[in-house]
């Protein structure tokens, strides 16, 4: 499994807000900073505004602001905003997906590598990347 440059960049984008979180809402032009093209930043805003992750405001101080604080958004709902459902394979959340069903020893495998896997991104908030990476950077 390999995340695409839209559960990637989603995730920049939005410790780019939680950085600015309890401010003004950023601008397009300022959050291109982190080196995101307008355009696809302007579309991956989008998901996550429809995902409930990010608010818009219009007029001369308008822009984007995180919906909820950093401590209450999960990597997990980045992801899934940007990219869709986490899983290894389909049939392992969707058993009509399987044509091997009735004989697919694997199967167990992929669902309990995706229910881990989803519950690690759901574990981990951007208040806690801000951290970790505060963190490192004041170490010697």
């Amino acid at each position: 499994m390999k995340l695409s440059t839209k559960g990637r960049y989603g995730l920049t984008a939005m410790l780019f807000l939680a950085k600015r979180y309890g401010g003004d809402p950023v601008c397009l032009r300022s959050m291109a900073e982190t080196g995101i093209q307008p355009d696809y930043l302007e579309q991956l805003l989008s998901a996550l505004r429809k995902a409930g992750l990010v608010n818009t405001s219009r007029g001369a101080q308008g822009g984007y602001s995180l919906a909820r604080s950093p401590e209450e958004i999960t990597v997990g709902e980045v992801i899934t905003a940007t990219e869709g459902p986490v899983r290894f394979c389909d049939c392992a959340t969707d058993s009509a997906a399987c044509c091997q069903k009735e004989h697919c020893d694997t199967r167990a495998v992929w669902h309990q590598l995706s229910e881990q896997m989803n519950g690690l991104l759901d574990s981990i908030t951007l208040a806690g990347v801000l951290a970790d990476t505060q963190k490192k950077e004041t170490e010697p």
